[in-house]
């Protein structure tokens, strides 16, 4: 039953990404450092926390000390979706190379296979294995393109490496808008984060062909002062480090500079707008898992899932050009959009739906329920 369901997800996103295609604006390509992906597809995988009170079926403690299960997700950051979503224990690891694997390869089945040939991955520091790095790599084919960043666990080796660049190779980190990101310091005074190329000095036998190492720092808060290396405290920077395929010479093909260190390290840290997606799944179903048994928790999963595809598709195709409620929290948009004043009557066999005339957002629905009736029917 659950292949039927991806089937049809599938064949269902391959219509709706044509329609997206055709759409004033065309499709919702991402943008970093001012620099348009063209022709990208970004996939995010990360993990959260599912907390619950009683015992059901998996849940378990979990590595932030709560009580729970802690799924695996994959979301398609050009267009919001959560392509799949794999129900875990709440003691699962959280760099489970095989649950990776399993996520990943429902995800790709997601895409639909006739539009994309060039798809980049982004993982948290969940990533940092042998076996996930290696098999990031064996998807690329002579059909497809596949560019991966994620985290990278630091250890003395690494250190050890940083220890070794001269000042010299230190350049500003930027914003997602190209300004060079900044933070104010204690004392006021405003301190820039800065990044380098570390993949000449550490040593990377026995990694993927043609990885990449990327180091960042920044003047630590007083906050961070417990969390800090005995390497850290004595440069007095707290670093952190994002590997990656992506070449430095050609990077991602038709984005200029894109394989710049400072390209790759913001591309890495627009990941974290998956929490955003994250947060949003859970408002519409995702946050509570409503039984003791795990296949039924697994079934509420998938269909958490599916709203949250009705919910991104609903924004893309009939909200486009109504920025306040496309951007706007699952909350708000159910009381702006779903929950508006209206009454339902019926005369000569028709059907007629009233609005208050007062409502704000009358027109906006008005709009999108005539793009809703003009779209094609899946054949």
């Amino acid at each position: 039953m659950t292949a039927r369901v991806e089937r049809a997800r599938a064949a269902i996103r391959c219509v709706v990404w044509t329609l997206l295609a055709l759409r004033p604006g065309g499709f919702p390509w991402i943008s970093v450092c001012g620099r348009r992906l063209t022709g990208w597809y970004v996939l995010d995988l990360d993990a959260t926390i599912l907390p619950c009170t009683g015992k059901k079926e998996g849940a378990a403690g979990t590595y932030k000390g709560t009580f729970g299960h802690m799924p695996l997700g994959a979301w398609v950051a050009n267009t919001r979706e959560c392509a799949a979503m794999l129900l875990r224990s709440g003691n699962a690891a959280p760099n489970d190379v095989a649950d990776h694997k399993t996520v990943l390869a429902a995800a790709l089945r997601q895409l639909p296979l006739p539009l994309w040939s060039k798809l980049l991955v982004r993982i948290d520091g969940a990533a940092f294995s042998h076996g996930l790095l290696e098999h990031l790599q064996s998807l690329t084919t002579s059909r497809r393109r596949v560019r991966w960043v994620t985290g990278w666990a630091i250890n003395t080796a690494d250190e050890q490496a940083i220890a070794l660049l001269p000042e010299s190779v230190w350049t500003p980190a930027l914003r997602q808008d190209g300004q060079i990101h900044q933070i104010k310091g204690p004392d006021g005074e405003w301190i820039s984060y800065q990044v380098a190329e570390l993949t000449g000095v550490r040593d990377l036998t026995g990694w993927p062909e043609g990885m990449r190492l990327i180091v960042r720092r920044v003047k630590p808060s007083r906050r961070d002062a417990k969390k800090l290396t005995a390497f850290e405290k004595r440069t007095g920077w707290r670093y952190q480090i994002v590997a990656t395929n992506i070449p430095a010479h050609h990077g991602l093909s038709g984005v200029p500079g894109s394989g710049q260190v400072w390209f790759v390290d913001a591309l890495y840290r627009d990941h974290a707008e998956v929490e955003d997606r994250v947060k949003a799944a859970k408002r519409v179903g995702l946050g509570l898992l409503p039984s003791k048994s795990w296949q039924l928790n697994a079934a509420w999963l998938l269909a958490a899932t599916l709203a949250a595809d009705l919910d991104a598709w609903t924004r893309l195709l009939l909200l486009h050009d109504e920025p306040e409620l496309a951007g706007a929290e699952p909350e708000t948009i159910r009381m702006k959009l779903y929950h508006l004043p209206a009454r339902l009557t019926a005369h000569a066999r028709r059907r007629t739906v009233h609005l208050d005339r007062t409502w704000p957002w009358a027109a906006a629905f008005t709009t999108a329920w005539q793009r809703a009736t003009e779209l094609p029917a899946l054949t």
